[in-house]
């Protein structure tokens, strides 16, 4: 029997697009991306991180409570600044999230050293004209990459690890000792 005014396969074919409908939106709020899923657990998230142009060293809780905390992100966003022309930038939360389930997916309780957190346009375009490995449009610019070390891992394993997790691109420079981690598309180089 299908719906007032509607013939029995016309009934059918409503019902079973609602029903796919339905589920297809029930599955997809129960999907969790695999760094949510690594970070939500965690009462607090935090960083511990030295940045090997400065000398600087920041550890600090970026996330409590069920929030990102606006005084840990401005530290962390100067942690992570264009240490050529001191410029600061905000960075992408998910970009700190995916940083802390690398660590943690790796064990790892030291610090990540930064290679590079945000470019400047102007910082960008020189190392794009000096070497070929620069993107002119590069996350960087956007506060939403970041070229990471761990010591005592290699840039083999913390790539690896990094691709597990699915969250953006991920390219490793073995000859350069890091990791390019992203939010932006899938990709891997």
């Amino acid at each position: 029997m299908g719906f007032e005014g509607q013939d029995k396969d016309e009934g059918a074919l409503s019902r079973r697009s609602f029903l796919a409908g339905g589920l297809a939106a029930i599955a997809g709020a129960c999907l969790v991306s695999p760094v949510e899923a690594a970070v939500r657990a965690m009462p607090e998230r935090g960083l511990h991180l030295y940045n090997i142009h400065t000398g600087e060293w920041l550890k600090t809780v970026y996330w409590a409570e069920g929030r990102y905390l606006p005084k840990a992100l401005t530290q962390v966003n100067r942690m992570l600044r264009d240490h050529r022309s001191g410029e600061t930038h905000p960075m992408d939360p998910r970009l700190l999230d995916l940083m802390v389930a690398v660590h943690k997916k790796l064990g790892n309780k030291g610090a990540i050293h930064i290679i590079s957190g945000y470019r400047s346009p102007q910082t960008n375009a020189m190392l794009a004209s000096a070497t070929d490995g620069v993107a002119h449009g590069s996350l960087h610019m956007a506060g939403k990459a970041v070229d990471i070390r761990m010591p005592g891992q290699s840039t083999r394993i913390v790539g690896r690890a990094a691709k597990m997790l699915k969250a953006g691109g991920v390219g490793t420079y073995p000859a350069s000792q890091f990791v390019h981690i992203d939010t932006g598309r899938v990709r891997t180089w």
